[in-house]
């Protein structure tokens, strides 16, 4: 008797052991979503920030939706699916009614060809690559000027985000998109919402070499190369602007180190004192730029002759432009250009002029000059562009990456400045000689400005998510004080119109999950199993009987009582 009560026991304690998993595998099944993760994939998110308190970009950087792709049926409800677009089949004037018509979207993934990152060949290709790039620029534009109260995410294309596209497809093709119901693939990107930078600041880096100071000289002229060095895109960890502005400050390193050895010797040195500045906040109308010169003393504000500015350098074959803010005709201006149009021609390119007065009362600047004529310094800007962009455009956007900088026309570029200085400097204007001749000691050196674009082409440069302390600042200060001296920075506070917020990127997780039929089958095999298992352990513990009883229905209240 003992026996069978201690055997009793034991099977009580199993009942309850199978109770427990029984419980617990339901309330797992209930609260948990299966799926298998498909992959993990690199985001950059579209930037978000304020100019004068508007708000622009997207606003969202959290991600929970299932994926869809186009084209959808009219009238369908997004507000709960991520839009999968590849951009070499997007038509962006479906993108921008929609965008416009304020329609509700859980979120956009844009995909990017891989083609952007690499060079490409000849013939109908480059046809097909002028057309992408019109066709970047233009989302980009459309992107950046509006406000968009949901995630936008960038990714390159790749066999593992092209397959699970591929199955989208499949799927909204058999008239189940993906839906809780019907399961699919859920694009998820886990990261806290965007905060407001604090204080975003702007750097300069400045260098200096002094020129020759003759017997009863009091002061030397001096002549300023500058070039912007940051960037601004629709992806912020994109934006390495390899043309726009990489090729202008590679250009200006180049130049600096070539004269750097014309001046370390007093034999070689000229007369001129050569100012390098790498200028920051180039973007936001030159910004940086301004600030930098509100720091000169008159001293030296007075003592520049001209100033050259280097714009986007490196993607022109035969002609480049010199935009300038004093008419032509100006004896200073016509220096210039006279100087420039000179050693184009031996050079087999030309050089054109075009003329732009500033409005002192705008306060957009177009061209990084305007900001010294707005302080009365004569200055260009060198330059492939030939009309002035508009505000944000043609600052270092998607397209502009490694793969379209020709570096024959960066050195073409570097020859054309170098050239024209070196020979205002010496006083050999008109005398056909070159100073910077190719294979000699002072020849461009198509190594080092490699070096730098590769470098400047991997590099996102946005300013107001570079610290302080941020590597490429250092990398550029170093470089300069290799070749000038008096090498300093100065940190400025980014204009007060723009604000700018984080989480410019993160790792989108895509997860294929099953449909709720699935998951009712699943408890179904699951709660068979558990039954069975129990029944099992139940007959071999304490026996069939015991199993029986367990289903009769107790005896009534008034059976007992008889």
């Amino acid at each position: 008797m003992a026996g069978r009560w201690r055997g009793g026991g034991g099977g009580g304690e199993v009942v309850g052991s199978i109770y427990s998993v029984l419980a617990l595998v339901l309330i797992l099944v209930a609260c948990v979503e299966l799926g298998d993760a498909a992959t993990a994939v690199d985001v950059y998110r579209l930037i978000q920030y304020d100019l004068s308190g508007a708000p622009y970009g997207s606003r969202l950087a959290g991600l929970n939706h299932h994926a869809g792709a186009a084209p959808f049926a009219p009238g369908a409800d997004l507000s709960r699916t991520v839009v999968i677009l590849p951009v070499r089949e997007l038509n962006l004037t479906f993108l921008q009614e929609y965008i416009t018509s304020k329609q509700p979207l859980g979120g956009l993934l844009l995909l990017l060809p891989q083609d952007i990152r690499h060079k490409s060949a000849g013939g109908n290709k480059s046809r097909n690559v002028g057309l992408l790039r019109s066709l970047l620029s233009e989302l980009e534009q459309l992107l950046i000027h509006v406000n968009l109260p949901y995630p936008v995410y960038f990714a390159y294309e790749d066999d593992k985000i092209n397959a699970v596209l591929a199955d989208v497809r499949r799927g909204d093709a058999t008239g189940q998109p993906a839906t809780a119901t019907t399961g699919g693939y859920k694009l998820v990107v886990s990261t806290p919402e965007p905060r407001k930078a604090s204080s975003p600041t702007i750097t300069n880096i400045q260098g200096w070499l002094p020129g020759l100071v003759g017997d009863g000289t009091t002061q030397l002229p001096t002549i300023a190369v500058v070039a912007s060095y940051d960037t601004f895109g629709a992806a912020p960890a994109l934006s390495v602007g390899s043309d726009s502005n990489g090729s202008g400050v590679v250009a200006l390193l180049e130049i600096a180190r070539l004269f750097s050895r014309l001046y370390s010797s007093p034999k070689t040195r000229g007369r001129y004192n050569l100012l390098f500045g790498l200028t920051s906040g180039g973007p936001y109308n030159y910004n940086g730029t301004m600030k930098w010169l509100r720091s000169f003393d008159q001293r030296l504000r007075e003592s520049i002759e001209y100033a050259v500015c280097l714009n986007s350098v490196g993607s022109w074959n035969n002609e480049l432009w010199l935009h300038v803010s004093k008419p032509p005709e100006n004896v200073y201006i016509k220096q210039v250009y006279e100087s420039f149009s000179e050693v184009a021609n031996e050079l087999g390119v030309t050089v054109g002029i075009k003329h732009k007065k500033i409005n002192i009362s705008n306060p957009r600047v177009a061209w990084e000059h305007e900001q010294f004529s707005r302080v009365r310094v004569t200055a260009v800007t060198l330059s492939e562009l030939s009309v002035a962009p508009e505000l944000l455009q043609s600052t270092g956007g998607l397209y502009d990456t490694r793969h379209i900088v020709d570096e024959t026309a960066i050195h073409r570029s570097i020859k054309l400045v170098a050239e024209s200085l070196a020979r205002h400097i010496y006083g050999c204007e008109g005398k056909n000689i070159q100073i910077f001749a190719d294979n000699s000691s002072l020849a461009v050196n198509p190594s080092y400005v490699k070096s730098w674009l590769d470098l400047l082409s991997r590099t996102p440069r946005v300013a107001p998510f570079l610290s302080k302390n941020d590597p490429i600042i250092s990398a550029l200060k170093k470089e300069l004080s290799d070749h000038t001296d008096e090498v300093h920075l100065q940190h400025e506070s980014i204009d007060g119109m723009f604000s700018f917020y984080d989480s410019t990127q993160a790792t989108l997780n895509i997860y294929q999950v099953a449909s709720v039929t699935f998951d009712l089958l699943l408890l179904l095999a699951l709660g068979s199993y558990l039954i069975l298992l129990f029944s099992f352990l139940v007959i071999t513990t304490r026996g069939l009987d015991d199993l029986i009883n367990m289903f009769r229905r107790p005896p009534s209240r008034k059976a007992k009582a008889a």
